[in-house]
């Protein structure tokens, strides 16, 4: 996952929230740092993602894929 993927899965799934889970909600998961810490602190955007969708109760058939622009048509 790339992080302009990460970014679009979060506005996708969180909305107008998703700046503040971005900063407020610590993840164990990811060193107990918040989403935006974990990522400047080099940690891979898919792992952030996963941490958030688990700790925010996402579920499962919303969390692989998603951020990814739809393929052009030819």
């Amino acid at each position: 996952m790339r992080r302009s993927e990460f970014d679009r899965a979060v506005a996708d799934e969180f909305g107008a929230r998703g700046s503040s889970l971005m900063t407020d909600l610590v993840l164990s998961s990811v060193g107990g740092r918040t989403s935006a810490d974990a990522l400047a602190a080099g940690v891979d955007p898919r792992d952030v993602w996963l941490a958030l969708c688990e700790e925010t109760d996402v579920p499962a058939e919303r969390r692989y894929g998603v951020g990814r622009l739809d393929p052009r048509r030819r």
